[in-house]
């Protein structure tokens, strides 16, 4: 396989660069470099994402069809990497990476007349609702109930971990909607409108994101919630299917931009720290286990671009994208890591940022966010199904175990 660009696809490269500087503007800038996972105030996400649709590049997953720019499989590849080599935050993908998929596949004609353009342009925050309290990557097990009550469902119960639901105008869920003898086959999928009459956002409070606005997670309660019949996506106890098709949506992107990124301030880290008098980078311990997570993720890199080759040659990812998030993730894991043992002493003062404080941190700029980053990654191995699902579906799917 050749994995080098070709002249129109460097060119293309070279016009991604070019709107970063210019759109990806100071303010924008200036709060990323302060946050843990690159996220935005909710106004400066509906900025960037703006202007992202303004130049026809807000769903470069979306088929040309729906407003999509489309891109060959290869220029996606080069625009994700671009977008994180540069900070640039991705965005919120709840609703155009995940939800619009399945709205195309299984939505009826009147709820992608009225989702898709609304997602297509950022006018709706969605969030995303399947795990809850007791279920775990076990998501089969789930119990919100959804009742048939005539001219309308009715919802019970409560999801968790739902990142940012308290910016979210709508949420997507999977709800219990019968008790089969395969937990899969009495599951539905549901939109919800967040202003619904019973729906409440509770804040989970995380060590890593102690402060406003970074607080992230939430638990989200459903009490005698009312939601048109019309909000049934797909088939009634049928939902497992759509839930499986999102998956592969949420688990197949791209993991090196981040990754080499991560390493860039590793270095950068390694370069100003020093260890007898000398800088930490060309400590041999250090520098050893530096050059192995780099050769990991060169590999990393090199898996990402083959499987994205055979998406360009009309074949699925399938299964195979559980590899990129079980890989990505630990990577992710290994790199914060490394940066968490290159900043020393200075990891240890917990100065997450607040916008508008006036004194000063008390660690270099250099270090300053790499323990709130080291305790979100924590997350990564667990979240779109741990680690240890993804491994039980390779072994089943690809190699027929």
């Amino acid at each position: 396989m050749d994995f080098a660009f070709s002249q129109d696809e460097l060119a293309f490269r070279d016009e991604v660069r070019s709107f970063i500087d210019t759109a990806f503007d100071a303010e924008m800038r200036a709060a990323t470099a302060k946050s843990r996972t690159g996220f935005m105030t909710r106004d400066l996400h509906i900025r960037w994402q703006k202007r992202l649709y303004e130049k026809g590049w807000a769903v470069p997953n979306w088929p040309k069809e729906h407003g999509g720019p489309g891109w060959t499989h290869v220029q996606r590849y080069i625009y994700d990497q671009e977008m994180t080599l540069a900070g640039a935050p991705a965005p919120i993908a709840f609703g155009p990476r995940m939800l619009a998929p399945v709205l195309m596949k299984f939505g009826t004609e009147q709820q992608k007349r009225y989702h898709l353009p609304a997602i297509l342009k950022s006018d709706i925050w969605w969030a995303q609702g399947y795990s809850e309290p007791g279920s775990g990557s076990d998501l089969a097990s789930l119990q919100l109930k959804c009742e048939d009550k005539g001219d309308h469902f009715l919802l019970n119960g409560s999801k968790i971990w739902t990142s940012y639901a308290q910016f979210a105008d709508w949420i997507f869920c999977l709800v219990r909607t019968e008790k089969l003898s395969r937990p899969q086959e009495g599951i539905s999928f549901v939109l919800c409108d967040m202003k619904t009459p019973g729906v409440k956002v509770d804040p989970i409070i995380t060590i890593d994101a102690p402060v406003a606005p970074f607080q992230e997670v939430n638990q989200v309660f459903f009490t005698d919630v009312k939601i048109p019949k019309e909000n049934l996506v797909g088939e009634w106890n049928k939902g497992w299917t759509c839930a499986k098709y999102l998956l592969e949506f949420e688990r197949g992107n791209p993991y090196s931009g981040g990754l080499k990124r991560g390493l860039e301030k590793v270095r950068k880290i390694a370069k100003a720290e020093t260890i007898d008098g000398q800088p930490l980078i060309r400590e041999p311990s250090f520098a050893r286990r530096l050059a192995q997570i780099e050769t990991e993720v060169m590999a990393q890199e090199f898996t990402e671009l083959r499987l994205f080759g055979r998406l360009k040659a009309g074949q699925n990812m399938g299964a195979e994208s559980s590899l990129l998030k079980m890989r990505g993730t630990e990577l992710q894991q290994a790199v914060t890591e490394l940066a968490m043992d290159a900043a020393g002493y200075y990891k240890v003062p917990f100065t997450p940022y607040i916008p508008g404080r006036n004194e000063e941190s008390p660690v270099p700029e250099y270090s300053d966010g790499v323990a709130q980053k080291f305790l979100n990654t924590r997350k990564t191995s667990i979240y779109a199904g741990s680690n240890e699902i993804q491994r039980n579906i390779m072994a089943k799917a690809i190699l027929g175990l």
